[in-house]
C-alpha cells in the first residue's frame, strides 16, 4: 500500500486540511521571549490576554534569581520517577507546605495538574495487586462529576460506563447532585467538582456540595486549579464558598495559574495518598516536577502568603477590568470572578473576532467547540497583573467596536458553557 493510500485510510491529512479551511486549526505561531502582559509571536508584539500565568512571576527578578540558585543546587532533572530515584528536597518541602495549607496529612506532587487528575481517577478505580495479600479492587466505585468538569477528568474516567460507574450532575446544582447520590443505594461514591470553572468563571457552592457528600457518605474531590491561592481569605470575594475548602477529602491544585509554573498536587489523608504513589500511574511511570520548579513553587506560595496585598490588588484590578467591559455593553459571564468570558455565539464569528483583534495587536483565547457547544463561542479573558491602563482601555474599545450593539459581528447568540463530553 502506498503512503498516500495509508494516509487516506487513516484520515488525518483530510481532517487537518478541513479543520484549517474552516478555521478550527491554525499553523502554530512561534513565541519569542517570555509570555507575559505582552508577547512576541512570529516577530510581532501583542498585548496578551491568553496567558494563565497572570501574576507575572517570571518577569520578577527575585523569582528568576531564586530559580537560578536552586537549579545550581538541585539541577534541572529528577533523574527518574519517584519510585526509582526517590524525591528531592524541594518536592518534600512543597508537599509539606501544601499539606499544611489544606489541613491534610499528606500531599503528592505531579508533573502537571492534568496528570494529578488522571492519576486520581486511575487510583480510585484501580484493580491492582503486588500479591494476593497486597492487593486492591475498587472497580465498584461510582464517580459523580459536575458536568462541566475539566477534560482531563472526563478523559481519565472514559474507561467507566456512563450511567453506571460514571454519573453527572447539573453544573453547580446541589439539588441535582442530591438526587443522583440518593439513587446509588449506599454504593461507595466520589463526587468530583471544581472550585472555579475556567470557561464561565463560575464558583461552586463548595460548602453545600460537601454537606451533601457528608449526608450520603461520599468522598469529595475538589479540582482547585483556578482558585488556588486566589480566594479564601475573608477580605476577598467568594469567601463564603472557599472557606469550606479544607473540609474536602481531596484537594487538587495546579501550579500554572497563581504560581505561574508547571506542576500539580493532591492533598488528602495519608491512607489514600500513600497508595496514590503507585496506583495513580502518573507518579510511578513518569518523572516529577523539575526540582528547581518545585523549589520555586514553594518560594512563590510563601511570598503570596506573606504578602496578601499582591493578590488583593490583582483582584481589585480584575474587578475594574470587568466593569469596563460591562460598561461597553458587552455580554459577560454571570459570575464576577477574575475569569471573564465575553460571549460571542457563532463559531465563524468567533474566528472573525480573533483575527480582527490579532490585526489590532491583541492575542486572545477563543473558546469554541469542543470546549463549548457548537456556536456557543466565547473569549476567555484573564487580566495580567502587568497590563497597563492604556492597554486595557484600548482593548475594551476594540471589543466594543467589534461586538457592541450594531457591530458587524453578531454577539446576540448567547453562549452556554459546557464541559460534559457526554452531551
Amino acid at each position: 500500500m502506498s503512503h498516500s493510500s495509508k494516509s487516506a485510510r487513516w484520515g488525518f491529512q483530510r481532517f487537518v486540511a478541513s479543520s484549517v479551511a474552516e478555521g478550527f486549526l491554525h499553523e502554530p505561531v512561534i513565541m519569542q521571549g517570555m509570555s507575559g502582559a505582552e508577547v512576541t509571536r512570529n516577530g510581532r508584539s501583542y498585548v496578551n490576554f491568553s496567558g494563565i500565568n497572570y501574576l507575572g512571576w517570571q518577569q520578577d527578578a527575585r523569582v528568576l534569581d531564586a530559580f537560578v540558585e536552586s537549579a545550581r543546587r538541585y539541577g534541572l532533572s529528577t533523574g527518574g520517577s519517584r519510585a526509582t530515584q526517590g524525591i528531592c528536597e524541594p518536592h518534600l518541602r512543597l508537599e509539606n507546605m501544601l499539606s499544611t495549607l489544606h489541613g491534610k496529612e499528606r500531599t503528592l506532587s505531579f508533573a502537571s495538574g492534568m496528570l494529578a487528575n488522571i492519576g486520581f481517577i486511575n487510583a480510585m478505580t484501580a484493580r491492582f495487586g503486588f500479591s494476593s495479600r497486597s492487593a486492591i479492587d475498587n472497580r465498584d466505585a461510582v464517580l459523580v462529576f459536575d458536568r462541566d468538569c475539566h477534560w482531563s477528568l472526563w478523559k481519565a474516567a472514559s474507561h467507566l460506563k456512563f450511567g453506571e460507574s460514571l454519573l453527572a450532575f447539573k453544573h453547580n446544582d446541589v439539588t441535582d447532585l442530591t438526587a443522583v447520590l440518593a439513587k446509588l443505594g449506599g454504593r461507595k461514591a466520589i463526587v468530583v467538582f471544581e472550585s472555579l470553572y475556567s470557561s464561565d468563571g463560575s464558583v461552586a457552592p463548595i460548602g453545600e456540595i460537601l454537606d451533601v457528600c457528608q449526608r450520603f457518605d461520599a468522598l469529595s474531590y475538589i479540582d482547585d486549579a483556578n482558585g488556588f491561592m486566589v480566594y479564601g481569605p475573608s477580605q476577598r470575594p467568594f469567601h463564603e464558598q472557599f472557606r469550606h475548602m479544607r473540609r474536602a477529602d481531596f484537594i487538587m491544585v495546579s501550579l500554572s495559574k497563581s504560581v505561574g509554573l508547571e506542576g500539580g498536587a493532591i492533598s488528602g489523608s495519608a491512607e489514600f495518598i500513600d497508595a496514590f504513589e503507585v496506583l495513580s500511574g502518573t507518579s510511578i511511570f513518569t518523572a516529577a516536577i523539575q526540582p528547581p520548579t518545585a523549589d520555586l513553587a514553594a518560594f512563590i506560595i510563601e511570598r503570596l502568603r506573606a504578602n496578601p496585598w499582591i493578590m488583593d490588588d490583582y483582584l481589585d484590578r480584575s474587578a475594574m477590568f470587568r466593569l469596563k467591559l460591562q460598561a461597553s455593553g458587552l455580554r459577560l459571564n454571570d459570575t464576577a470572578s477574575y475569569i471573564t468570558s465575553v460571549m460571542i455565539g457563532r463559531d465563524d464569528k468567533a474566528e472573525q473576532v480573533r483575527q480582527a483583534l490579532e490585526q489590532q495587536g491583541f492575542c486572545v483565547p477563543i473558546f469554541r467547540y469542543p470546549a463549548v457547544k457548537p456556536n456557543q463561542s466565547l473569549i476567555r479573558l484573564i487580566l495580567h497583573r502587568l497590563h497597563t491602563e492604556p492597554q486595557i482601555d484600548r482593548f475594551v474599545a476594540s471589543l466594543k467596536d467589534l461586538l457592541g450593539q450594531g457591530a458587524s459581528v453578531d454577539a446576540t447568540n448567547g453562549a452556554e458553557i459546557v464541559g460534559d463530553p457526554q452531551g
